[in-house]
């Protein structure tokens, strides 16, 4: 009979099953090798542990603890660490913070720079950066370890994302000041945090501290640059941030590509911006992804150009793996009824069905079928519904896509009320067209100039005239101050 394999060639075997994202494989593997008597060491258990915590099992992970103890073995900082990490993916944040509690009163193992990373880490990707600066501060304060680059730029990054940039500015400071060197990754989280706000001297200011530090901008930092400035409407500067990263021979990807593309749109460059689709991505061979198509198939729809429209977004399946996401489904569904090409908008919910469609009024049966299709419609995807069924009249059906919004808990907008407002009021049903009208002041929202011309031409109709003098009486005086303040704004 011949030898069973030692522990170390079964945990060089765990690992590459691991590697694979084979974890349940592994714990079959891991459990076979139990029931085979064959020793495991502490680095076999912290490799059943994490497979555990990676199938969101943590509670399974936990029980391997037993193990461990069974076998002489002594959890260590990778075991505990590990386990934090498992907690914190099933958004257990309250128990990772009483393990970590625990581990530090009971002295359960070494606490190191990497076990505070990983519960700072958890709770910045919780969205809870005061906790995380909590947790700085206490290593700050304590004598094992203190806190480096690394755990400045996680707590800098996320106090970014929550928009507060001078707490983030601050604790930058704070690192020179502590002789703490930031990186490429403590600078792009400040550059497009002040980018985000667009406070330009700040993302000035921290790119000629990185690059008198002889940090060098990567990737990420300029297209950070280049999409913030395409947003502003500087394509000119966006132009030269991406010449100049190319003497920098740093290469441009294909999110740095998409925002360039996105700023021509915006100006209704298209001309350009397919230029850098057909031409500049594919000098770089640069696959365009599915933000490409939905960007240039917005760009056109804007223009009206709704055949080139449909062009990018029927070439879309051809390309392999690209498929539309609800951005593009939105966009073209926007476009084929601002183009009055509703039987087109029906296909495409046709294909995305999987299921025959020819009129507008079925509309409502397919719209209703789309979650359990994995599509999931915001308040976008129905309002722009709803619009189309307003457009031909069908405002039964347009009043049953409303409340199915409100089931859904999305909460319509004012743009939604607007056209459920004008569909009935052009649809003479001036009762319904009040009732939304109503709707709309409980939520603090007004009716826009065009509803507000709707119901000024409705003044004509005789056999309405007083119930739509009581709604323009109502209405005009908040209208046209809203009016006269976005004049005053410049808007």
């Amino acid at each position: 009979m011949r030898p069973l394999p030692n522990v170390i060639q079964f945990n060089r075997l765990l690992s590459r099953v691991v590697n694979l994202k084979e974890y349940s494989s592994a714990i079959y593997l891991f459990k076979d090798i139990c029931n085979l008597g064959i020793s495991v060491d502490d680095y076999t258990m912290n490799i059943a542990v994490n497979c555990y915590c990676l199938s969101n099992r943590v509670d399974y992970g936990f029980s391997i603890l037993g193990w461990f103890f069974k076998r002489g073995c002594v959890p260590d900082e990778i075991t505990f660490g590990t386990l934090l990490k498992g907690l914190f993916r099933e958004n257990k944040i309250n128990e990772a913070q009483e393990l970590f509690r625990k581990m530090v009163k009971e002295e359960l193992c070494e606490m190191n720079v990497v076990t505070f990373g990983t519960v700072i880490d958890g709770l910045c990707k919780a969205g809870n950066t005061r906790m995380a600066i909590a947790m700085l501060r206490v290593m700050e304060k304590g004598r094992v370890c203190k806190p480096d680059t690394h755990i400045y730029s996680m707590v800098i990054d996320s106090l970014c994302k929550d928009k507060m940039i001078d707490s983030a500015l601050k604790l930058f400071d704070e690192m020179s000041e502590k002789d703490i060197t930031p990186d490429v990754v403590t600078y792009n989280a400040l550059i497009c945090g002040s980018c985000n706000l667009s406070r330009w001297r700040d993302a000035k200011m921290v790119l000629k501290k990185m690059i008198d530090h002889e940090i060098y901008p990567d990737v990420l930092t300029f297209s950070t640059l280049v999409d913030a400035l395409c947003k502003e409407g500087l394509l000119g500067e966006a132009e030269d941030v991406l010449q100049i990263m190319k003497q920098q021979n740093v290469n441009p990807d294909v999110v740095t590509y998409n925002s360039l593309m996105d700023g021509y749109c915006l100006q209704g460059r298209m001309d350009e911006a397919r230029s850098v689709f057909d031409s500049s991505m594919a000098s770089m061979n640069i696959a365009p992804d599915v933000w490409s198509y939905s960007i240039l198939i917005n760009g056109y729809c804007k223009k009206k150009k709704i055949d080139e429209a449909m062009h990018m977004f029927r070439e879309m399946p051809r390309k392999g793996l690209l498929k539309p996401n609800i951005v593009t489904y939105n966009t073209v569904l926007q476009g084929l009824f601002r183009g009055g090409r509703c039987s087109e908008a029906l296909e495409i919910f046709d294909e995305l069905q999987a299921r025959e469609a020819k009129n507008l009024d079925q509309a409502r049966v397919i719209f209703s079928d789309l979650a359990s299709k994995g599509f999931e419609p915001d308040v976008v995807t129905y309002t722009i519904m709803i619009k189309g069924c307003c457009q031909n009249g069908l405002l039964d059906e347009a009043q049953d896509l409303f409340r199915r919004m409100k089931e859904a808990s999305l909460s319509p907008n004012e743009i939604t009320y607007n056209v459920l407002v004008r569909g009935n009021l052009k649809g003479g049903k001036y009762e319904a067209a009040s009732v939304f009208l109503e709707e709309m002041d409980a939520k603090g929202f007004s009716p826009d100039a065009v509803t507000f011309e709707l119901l000024l031409d409705s003044l004509d109709v005789k056999e309405h005239s007083s119930s739509v003098f009581e709604m323009f009486q109502k209405w005009a005086p908040s209208t046209l101050n809203k009016n006269q303040r976005a004049k005053e704004l410049g808007v």
